[in-house]
């Protein structure tokens, strides 16, 4: 395939991830993202509301537009299959986020079902729609899809270790935001896990909110450390980032695939 060809459903998709991060900021309450206002901290909730509705709408102009740039319309109708049921599972996981919060009997399957329906299915839908309007074949295009499943499950699963591994200043956003919502990071759940019963105390009391919001930073990161849950975390992103580098040897050596495996390297080795 052509870049020339592909290039609005790029556009597209990244309207689509802004506006998932535009609605998420309103859910969680966080004040910062990239190191600027959130959205709604900038202009309101309800324009906030309104632009990230105005930009999954535009990704599907944007996917409709490749028609215009040579793509076949049916193969436009089996991306916007794709984008759709990722949108759908999108939100499938973000409700179950929000069930889980503060609830200690989540287990490691859960969280890893709930980050493959959050974050997975954006990177899965990508990738997968890159081979379908790029005119590949449905294997190609299936071979893409789990590419992008253990990308997208690698890059959560690392961004959720951000608040303990890296600052504020190159996040850009608060790093008490996951304890604030009291949400169940893999970090926690395996130090909950694996802990003893004075870190399990601990962890009880910050989900349920018996502590000042810094102290309970502070306890959660000490804990998550020295029980070795940051490092089993990082193991766990790494074994995925090398299982989408090897859904990749089924497709031809390119530039492209190169740049593919670079991706996953790279997604659990940032700060940001």
């Amino acid at each position: 395939g052509r870049i020339e060809t592909v290039l609005p459903a790029a556009v597209g998709t990244e309207c689509g991830h802004v506006a998932s991060l535009v609605h998420d900021d309103i859910i969680d309450g966080d004040e910062m993202r990239r190191g600027r206002p959130a959205v709604h901290s900038r202009f309101g909730v309800g324009q906030a509301i309104v632009a990230g509705d105005a930009l999954i709408f535009y990704l599907f102009q944007c996917l409709a537009e490749c028609r215009r740039t040579g793509v076949p319309e049916e193969r436009i109708v089996w991306a916007l299959d794709v984008v759709a049921r990722a949108g759908y599972d999108l939100c499938q996981g973000q409700s179950l986020e929000s069930e889980l919060a503060g609830d200690l009997g989540c287990d490691v399957d859960t969280y890893l079902t709930m980050i493959r329906l959050k974050t997975s299915a954006l990177f899965r839908a990508s990738c997968e729609t890159g081979a379908i309007l790029g005119l590949g074949t449905a294997e190609q295009a299936q071979v893409l899809a789990a590419f992008g499943d253990h990308l997208g499950t690698a890059f959560q699963i690392h961004d959720d270790l951000l608040a303990y591994t890296s600052d504020p200043a190159t996040t850009g956003k608060q790093a008490v935001s996951d304890v604030r919502n009291k949400r169940l990071t893999l970090p926690v759940i395996l130090a909950y896990q694996t802990g003893g019963p004075a870190d399990r105390s601990g962890i009880e009391d910050i989900m349920a909110g018996r502590m000042a919001l810094d102290r309970a930073y502070a306890l959660m990161d000490e804990i998550v450390r020295r029980t070795g849950a940051v490092a089993a975390s990082r193991r766990l992103a790494r074994e995925h980032a090398a299982a989408a580098q090897d859904r990749l040897a089924a497709l031809p050596p390119t530039p492209s695939r190169a740049r593919l495996a670079r991706l996953a390297e790279l997604a659990v080795n940032r700060d940001r």
